[in-house]
């Protein structure tokens, strides 16, 4: 008995063949029901986690307050909210608060959408940004620059350091696994394996000759945090952000098609190669900025796409997006934790992402072992 794939009928009368391919890019376990509930939740959750987090601190300022003197700065000359009546609050509030939560939306946004590219690219729900070295890479950046004790740049010369270390390593890993003019998903993961290994040495040695000041920070900067968020940095990432975020975003429907195997998609007019190489050179822009004003944050990436996925199905033109708006929550949820859960400290934002991530893949392998009887 033979079966044959559905037939649509379009507004000109005519029939076509419904492929496997369509039903990825835009099925989901719930069909459109789900999409629309996950990006309303999401965005209903982004909302009231960006008011908690601008109201809440060791200096308290209403929420009807933070909502008011937001309005009045978005309409401008309509005259709508109003400041809030504490100078010094409202100074705290734009000055030190907003551009925090901003920079904690900017940052979860990159590292969850820069993981689901890597995902699709490598066909693996288990890839993250760090697998390419982009967070060695820019530790190692970050590091030289403490231990040497250089300030060209300022207030800038670590996330510049940072950002073209982060860069250098993934261009490295793609020259050192391209053969023949092709680049294999396993030659890439294990050259990143490699470039982490020689990034993690060359962070020792830093460490090692460095004074204890220098080690404090960078250790402390490894540990990932969004203290010191100001307009200029948040300025200084969103262009790369921007690049990255509207990028994958035209690369989804490619995303779907590579899913099938790359013969599959080559015979629909793939080019496997290209796709691959826009695809890292996204993953490096996108996580190398992130990496450079907030330090390493991990298990973003890893997570949020996953879980995306368990709810609106594999089709990246969803499930892109939805990575955005699920990274930006994660990010700014933990860091309203950071900055509140121990009275007058500022825990490591990284530490916490790392303390729940991990246990969350744990269970991801033992999840991808009972479904596929063995590990990936």
């Amino acid at each position: 008995m033979t079966t044959t794939a559905p037939r649509t009928t379009d507004e000109s009368g005519t029939t076509a063949r419904k492929t496997p391919v369509d039903d990825r890019a835009a099925g989901s376990p719930g069909g459109r029901a789900a999409p629309v509930a996950l990006f309303a939740g999401l965005g209903i959750a982004l909302i009231l986690i960006c008011l908690g987090s601008a109201a809440l601190g060791q200096y308290g300022i209403g929420f009807g307050d933070v909502a008011a003197s937001i309005l009045r700065r978005l309409t401008g000359p309509l005259g709508l909210g109003h400041p809030v009546d504490d100078p010094f609050a409202e100074s705290a509030l734009w000055q030190i608060r907003l551009p925090r939560v901003t920079m904690s939306l900017i940052v979860g946004a990159v590292l969850a959408t820069a993981g689901a590219l890597m995902q699709g690219v490598f066909g693996n729900p288990l890839a993250e940004p760090g697998v390419v070295g982009v967070s060695a890479g820019a530790a190692l950046g970050a590091a030289v620059v403490i231990v040497t004790g250089l300030d060209v740049l300022g207030q800038f010369t670590v996330p510049t350091a940072a950002f073209l270390a982060g860069l250098t390593a993934v261009l490295l890993v793609y020259a050192f696994s391209r053969a023949n003019g092709r680049t294999e998903v396993v030659t890439l993961v294990l050259t990143g394996v490699a470039i982490n290994a020689v990034a993690g040495a060359g962070l020792a040695f830093c460490m090692f000759f460095g004074s204890q000041t220098a080690r404090d920070q960078i250790v402390f900067w490894q540990l990932g945090s969004l203290n010191g968020s100001r307009w200029t940095y948040v300025f200084s990432i969103a262009p790369f952000a921007l690049i990255g975020l509207v990028g994958a975003c035209l690369l989804a429907r490619r995303l779907d098609l590579l899913a099938l195997g790359d013969r599959a998609a080559r015979h629909l007019g793939v080019d496997v190669e290209r796709l691959r190489v826009t695809s890292i050179v996204l993953i490096a822009v996108m996580a190398a900025a992130a990496v450079a004003f907030s330090g390493i944050i991990g298990f973003v990436g890893l997570v949020v796409p996953h879980l995306v996925r368990m709810v609106v199905g594999p089709g990246h033109r969803v499930l892109i997006p939805a990575s955005m708006l699920g990274g930006a929550v994660l990010l700014a949820a933990a860091d309203v934790v950071a900055r509140t859960a121990i009275a007058y400290a500022d825990l490591p934002i990284g530490m916490l992402t790392a303390a729940v991530g991990g246990p969350f893949f744990f269970w991801l392998l033992r999840n991808t072992r009972a479904r596929a009887g063995g590990w990936i």
